[in-house]
């Protein structure tokens, strides 16, 4: 009886190599790879961008001291209790109402920040509030004399009995049960609010915070020369 004969097992057969293939998918590579990056440097420069971005503020809903026309428009972030704030208002900003102020080269814009630094802090925002929408000169001899008035941050002084007894003695011509009444009511609370709501939008982390024609000034708030280089850049010294 004869064998059958028995095949040999064929080999797996395998692919040649292809140096087309290999190619190909490099190519793919490398195009995803120039896309990924290119992605990268857009959001970066669109960061930079925005981080230089002027910042837009509704200037007429504002204080403002001087020439609402003025060439350049300086807003201030600040507290009543701040004892920064105290030491800017009592000592540079006179140099500045001074040499761009009363010269019609600055108008000058305040925005409370009043969220820290006890509740007295958002009480003396709405007395001051109040103050700007009898009068809006009265606010800024307001604001002079709440800074110069200023108490401990600790303690807690900023009351309406206060408030309003510093207006009566700085005689400012507005109504004072008026303004009392603004107090206890806090008639103005919501304005206050949308101030207090800029801060995290606008990047302001501390006070007192300035932006000059929408860019936020980042030097020292108590060197003036600093002040007055910005100011004349601004201006197109």
């Amino acid at each position: 009886m004869s064998q059958k004969k028995r095949g040999k097992k064929s080999k797996p057969q395998h692919k040649p190599y292809s140096s087309k293939t290999n190619t190909s998918s490099s190519s793919k590579g490398l195009v995803w790879l120039t896309l990924i990056i290119a992605a990268v440097v857009v959001v970066i420069v669109l960061g930079i961008n925005n981080q230089n971005k002027p910042q837009s503020f509704d200037y007429n809903e504002l204080p403002v001291m001087g020439s609402a026309d003025a060439p350049v428009k300086i807003v201030e972030f600040g507290n009543f209790k701040c004892p920064n704030c105290k030491d800017f208002a009592t000592a540079v900003k006179p140099q500045i109402d001074k040499d761009y102020i009363e010269t019609g080269k600055v108008a000058f814009y305040y925005i409370n920040y009043s969220n820290f630094l006890g509740p007295d802090a958002y009480t003396a925002a709405l007395a001051a509030q109040a103050v700007f929408h009898q009068n809006n000169d009265a606010f800024w001899d307001y604001y002079k004399i709440l800074f110069e008035k200023q108490q401990n941050e600790d303690t807690e002084w900023a009351t309406p009995d206060y408030l309003v007894q510093l207006a009566k003695d700085a005689k400012l011509p507005i109504d004072y049960d008026l303004l009392r009444k603004d107090i206890d009511g806090q008639t103005y609370k919501d304005e206050v609010d949308e101030q207090n709501d800029m801060v995290t939008p606008k990047k302001v982390t501390g006070t007192p915070t300035f932006f000059i024609n929408g860019k936020q000034y980042g030097d020292s708030f108590m060197d003036y020369n600093s002040f007055k280089k910005a100011i004349d850049k601004a201006i197109g010294k």
